[in-house]
């Protein structure tokens, strides 16, 4: 499972001219579900997003988490993550989960991460999965992180 966490002030999703999410000071979330990907992978991940030390501490030193500022969250499918870009001019998705497993997933993400508010994480919002969605941010830094959860190998 792939996010792509970025540091924000503030980032909305709009969908079909309708604001279906938005949060103030937090990390925007982009989430890829991989072939091969579990709920286990998913709560591993949520682990990473909500422990990552990205906010900047009183000395200006990037020591502070999510949980530890009580920012927000704003989680957002995205498909193309798990793409292969190594060949060629046109990515390929054969890495990425099919549909069905990716919302499944997504959705268990999202009700994990609900599950942790009003603490550790003051506010959950997201996207609409499958849908046309503009994403809007105040990227804070900028600061921008890829994290990756590999399925676990029994």
């Amino acid at each position: 499972m792939i996010g792509l966490v970025q540091r924000v002030s503030n980032a909305a999703v709009v969908v079909d001219d309708e604001t279906v999410g938005a949060i103030g000071r937090g990390v925007l979330l982009l989430l890829g579900v991989e072939r091969g990907d579990t709920e286990r992978e998913g709560e591993r991940l949520l682990e990473r997003v909500v422990g990552y030390r990205m906010f900047a501490d009183g000395a200006g030193k990037m020591n502070r988490s999510l949980a530890d500022v009580g920012g927000e969250l704003l989680i957002v499918s995205q498909f193309t993550l798990p793409a292969n870009t190594q060949k060629g001019m046109r990515p390929s998705f054969t890495h990425a989960a099919h549909p069905d497993l990716s919302r499944t997933l997504y959705d268990h993400f999202v009700m994990r991460a609900n599950a942790l508010q009003p603490a550790p994480v003051a506010k959950v919002a997201t996207g609409k999965f499958g849908e046309r969605m503009a994403v809007s941010l105040c990227n804070d830094g900028p600061v921008t992180f890829w994290l990756q959860v590999s399925p676990s190998a029994d």
